[in-house]
């Protein structure tokens, strides 16, 4: 397994391929991406019992569901850097006919992507089916998903998180991105939700929150702790603290690089404060 130290090489550069994806087509989600860079480069190198190779129907293996799907940037970045395709493949990002859509999607075949994603609240429903199939198939491992704070507003998701704990669902991991911004603006201007910790719990789940949602140590520490959880009877919510467009100074603590692409001169200072560790694409 990487160190500390490489992770955080890692997480810079998937910092510098965000911030350039989105720019070049001056379009997409930094924000959220750059919140969550250090969770998905965990997930991809640590904490995933995951197979070299690619296939869609992930029999004894670990499987993960991105259902906040506007965050793809991150997602195809440490998919790449993890080698499920061409890290020289990200130039393509949103482009016509690219494999690299907004929104991931399933019909460009495109290596790790297992949902599209992007309608908020399916993430759950999608996930929750693979957690059963998995028990229904005598497969042992585990299901991960992630989902936005603002996504919870939407209704399917508590339909599922009512069903996960009503069928005993207790082989899944759901990260909910506690970031407490949305598109147009801190989700508890746009709806507030109170404890979602008490939300989870009273709908039957075991909670644990990661304080230091943007800490490759505190996550690893975090979700060993949420897999230590499962197999008894219930689903595994993790609350992950973490900062919306974390590492790049002027996007930090606002909603404002919800889904804004830097120009030239934003796209400079943000290189700046994440120099190039592992190469360019």
């Amino acid at each position: 397994m990487p160190n500390t130290q490489q992770l955080q090489d890692l997480t810079t550069q998937v910092r510098r391929d965000i911030l350039r994806m989105v720019h070049k087509v001056n379009s997409g989600h930094p924000g959220g991406s750059l919140g969550c860079a250090e969770f998905f480069v965990a997930l991809y190198q640590d904490i995933l019992d995951r197979k070299d190779t690619f296939d869609m129907d992930g029999k004894d293996e670990d499987l993960f569901f991105l259902s906040n799907g506007h965050i793809s940037p991150v997602f195809y970045s440490v998919l790449a850097r993890s080698g499920y395709f061409p890290v020289d493949e990200l130039n393509t990002f949103r482009l016509i006919n690219s494999r690299l859509q907004g929104h991931p999607t399933t019909h460009e075949g495109l290596p790790g992507i297992r949902i599209a994603s992007g309608s908020l609240g399916q993430g759950f429903s999608v996930a929750l089916g693979a957690a059963q199939t998995k028990k229904l198939n005598g497969d042992n491992n585990l299901v991960y998903s992630l989902h936005g704070d603002g996504e919870l507003q939407e209704g399917q998701n508590w339909e599922g998180i009512m069903y996960a704990a009503g069928n005993k669902v207790d082989n899944i991991i759901s990260t909910i991105d506690l970031n407490g911004q949305q598109i147009d603006g801190s989700t508890d201007d746009v709806l507030a939700m109170g404890s979602i910790r008490g939300k989870f719990e009273a709908f039957g789940w075991t909670v644990l929150d990661i304080e230091k949602g943007n800490n490759i140590d505190a996550i690893l520490e975090g979700m060993a702790k949420a897999k230590s959880l499962t197999g008894q009877g219930k689903p595994v919510c993790v609350l992950l603290h973490t900062v919306m467009g974390n590492g790049v100074d002027f996007m930090m603590h606002t909603h404002a690089w919800h889904g804004k692409a830097p120009n030239d001169e934003q796209l400079a200072i943000g290189l700046g404060q994440n120099a190039e560790t592992l190469g360019d694409y």
